[in-house]
């Protein structure tokens, strides 16, 4: 049976039948589309709540890069050449965050962001209304089974993978750091370097996903 969006929507929505607040997860490696989706299915949910809940405020995006480590702070560990890596992020500051949202307990949850221009972490960026039901956060560690992220996984209700062949989603990555201010040999270098390194950790956990979407719906 082949996947549409139309059933991925009808899946993340049924996530939140009960009322009860739900976290979906997207996980995937770097440039795989994971924001990309994560934004197509709130605009397409936000419309179209389960009955009783207010349509626009029931969902909302809140994405696991502003729990990027700042510059300063990954030049002092010695991690500033390795930007991105499992251990430049706030592992446990993101699952206190995923406890608060699940808990439930807050008019206003505020989350940091991220500003790619900057490449830094932002704080109270992402204000989450206590009227949003469903959650859709995308990272690339939410299924990674080590100590310091296998707390994440169970945090979500349910976790997908955006998944795009190899060379399709170097392209987009190439482009994305020149978009950004690296210049090509730079932009070439990290995303076969780094990038590449923490893709393939990435791509080890798939299996451990609820759902794999392929890249025709990203």
């Amino acid at each position: 049976m082949t996947l549409t969006f139309e059933a991925l929507t009808s899946r993340a929505r049924s996530l939140v039948a009960d009322g009860r607040r739900a976290v979906l997860g997207i996980a995937g490696p770097p440039a795989a589309g994971k924001t990309t989706l994560a934004e197509h299915l709130v605009a397409a949910l936000a419309p179209a709540p389960p009955p009783g809940l207010t349509a626009g405020a029931w969902v909302a995006h809140v994405p696991m890069d502003g729990f990027h480590l700042a510059d300063v702070e990954l030049e002092r560990l010695g991690r500033r050449d390795r930007k991105g890596a499992p251990d430049t992020f706030d592992a446990l500051g993101y699952a206190a965050l995923l406890r608060r949202l699940r808990a439930d307990e807050d008019e206003v949850i505020y989350a940091p962001g991220f500003e790619r221009v900057i490449e830094q972490p932002i704080a109270g960026a992402v204000p989450i209304a206590r009227a949003a039901r469903l959650i859709v956060s995308e990272g690339n560690y939410l299924l990674l089974d080590d100590p310091a992220w296998r707390p994440v996984r169970a945090l979500f209700a349910e976790v997908w993978y955006a998944d795009l062949d190899g060379p399709e989603r170097l392209r987009r990555l190439i482009d994305r750091h020149v978009r950004f201010g690296k210049d090509e040999t730079a932009a070439i270098e990290w995303a076969t370097g780094t990038d590449e390194r923490n893709a393939e950790l990435i791509a080890a956990s798939r299996d451990r996903a609820d759902l794999v979407v392929p890249a025709s719906l990203i």
